[in-house]
């Protein structure tokens, strides 16, 4: 789903308006109607009678706020509007929706005041309809006391497009905001609703679609898109009835040293817990016996060491290159260490690899100052650093702005040809075509040693199974994110630990399909 700024969803709106002749008000109804709809559907509130207090601003988004009053009245709830006057001073748009509520008789009550309002509202559901994509700054004055207001009430709080108060770029909060239950950004999703604050600040994000045609948005020619459920179910493979263990891939995972044997066994059994048919870990020799121990489904193979070192020798190569031609795809650098020995056997197997590929952790820190060696590579290839791992492979820090970071990865991703995973909060994934993918699973109990480890076992398991480079990455960390999420609301953020990902990700397979 294409992922916008607050500019570029006016420049759509008014080319659906201005050009296309779609009139603004009918707009307004769909968008209204549909987030009147989602919400007696799927608001467990909305199970019987509901009570509804409507907030509405002067602008368009008041208007919103006028249409979804009107049609849950229409469907049997109680509902009160309160709307920031006088009505003389309301848009176009929303001047005609509350013309349309005053014919029907709902209750409305003009606010020119924070006194005009009771001091608790009588409701189950209140709808934040007071500031939309179009406000910037920070809310002032009356509006910035209704929405401390808003923020007091016990009752769930819903957003029209965005919580009042937030930027829609950013996702900052230069002042106060509505701390919203549910958000439904209308037409396409705002960046500002996957970075945090305003991540946190939007609760569960429903998009509601508003009668743009597809034909309209595509002229634009975005480059950013939102990962969405619906997304990846539809790139995972479909899985065989009678198929056997070779029909779903083979997965070769270089990995593990003395020390870092969890970063190897994280990475394959993610791997086997993903769908992938036959995972083999090829590992230093000295670590093998540990690595066989702590993993039963996956195989072990050892591969020659530095000597008392326990770290990958390069005179293995010749072996790795061997195992890497019985199977369909590669996981490079979990645990591996930075011996100066491993980094040359790294360097040299890349250079000439066939088979696709995701490089992790110490494998991308071996090409510090190496990465002409990506540009001679034709193999499908995903790289997954987190900001220290990249910067240390480009040699300059990252910036701090996320729209800035972004360009950054996709120029990364055109030089190279490449597949980059550059992880974070959002994680984004850039292809070398020039679109960037923003993930928006995950939390911060996945900031823990190993995460990544499963990251690569995931997205290894997706190349093995068939998938291209840009799918197994997009897919992957949606995965990889929704599992930590799972993990989070059943452990808490704080005492979550990477493994419990690779257990979760039954329940998350389950959703998706």
């Amino acid at each position: 789903m294409k992922l916008v700024t607050s500019e570029l969803m006016r420049q759509i709106d008014r080319e659906a308006i201005d050009k296309q002749g779609i009139p603004g008000d009918e707009l307004m109804e769909n968008a209204g109607r549909g987030i009147a709809e989602h919400l007696t559907t799927h608001a467990e509130e909305f199970s019987g009678k509901a009570a509804v207090a409507v907030f509405c601003g002067k602008g368009n988004n008041g208007g919103d706020g006028f249409v979804i009053g009107r049609y849950l009245h229409q469907w049997g709830h109680e509902v009160t509007i309160y709307y920031i006057g006088p009505a003389e001073e309301l848009s176009a748009d929303a001047r005609l929706n509350y013309d349309r509520a005053v014919g029907k008789d709902i209750r409305l009550h003009e606010v020119t005041a924070v006194a005009d309002l009771p001091e608790s509202v009588e409701a189950d559901v209140i709808v934040d309809a007071v500031f939309g994509t179009g406000f910037s700054g920070k809310p002032k004055g009356l509006a910035a006391e209704i929405i401390e207001y808003i923020n007091r009430q016990q009752a769930r709080k819903v957003a029209v497009d965005l919580p009042s108060g937030l930027n829609a770029d950013t996702g900052r909060c230069e002042g106060v905001v509505v701390s919203a239950h549910y958000t439904y950004p209308l037409a396409l999703p705002k960046f500002g609703l996957y970075l945090s604050p305003g991540r946190e600040m939007s609760g569960a994000v429903q998009v509601v679609p508003i009668g743009i045609p597809e034909e309209i948005i595509d002229r634009f020619d975005i480059k950013h898109e939102l990962i969405t459920p619906e997304m990846v179910a539809e790139r995972l493979p479909a899985r065989k009835p009678d198929g056997h263990k070779g029909d779903f891939g083979k997965l070769f995972v270089l990995a593990g040293s003395t020390g870092m044997t969890g970063a190897a066994t994280l990475a394959g059994v993610a791997a086997m817990r993903s769908g992938c048919g036959m995972v083999k870990v090829g590992c230093p020799r000295s670590v093998q016996p540990v690595l066989a121990i702590k993993m039963t489904e996956v195989m072990t193979y050892p591969l020659p060491d530095v000597a008392k070192k326990g770290a990958l020798a390069l005179r293995g190569l010749g072996e790795v290159r061997k195992l890497t031609d019985e199977h369909d795809a590669v996981v490079i650098g979990p645990g591996i260490g930075r011996h100066h020995e491993t980094g040359e056997l790294i360097r040299r197997y890349v250079a000439k690899l066939d088979k696709p590929a995701i490089i992790d952790a110490d494998g991308l820190n071996a090409f510090e100052g190496h990465t002409d060696i990506f540009s001679e590579i034709e193999t499908p290839l995903i790289l997954t650093p987190h900001p220290g791992e990249f910067t240390r492979l480009v040699g300059e820090k990252l910036p701090e702005d996320f729209f800035e970071r972004m360009e950054v990865a996709r120029g990364f991703a055109i030089e190279f040809k490449l597949v980059l995973v550059l992880k974070g909060s959002p994680t984004i994934v850039a292809e070398p075509g020039g679109v960037c993918y923003v993930n928006q699973t995950g939390n911060s109990g996945m900031a823990t040693g190993g995460s990544g480890d499963v990251l690569s076992g995931i997205i290894g398991s997706f190349l093995a199974l068939g998938m291209s480079a840009v799918d197994a990455a997009v897919c992957g960390v949606y995965v990889h994110g929704l599992a930590g999420d799972t993990a989070a609301y059943e452990l808490t953020p704080q005492a979550m630990i990477a493994g419990d990902m690779i257990d979760c990700l039954p329940d998350v397979f389950e959703l998706l399909e």
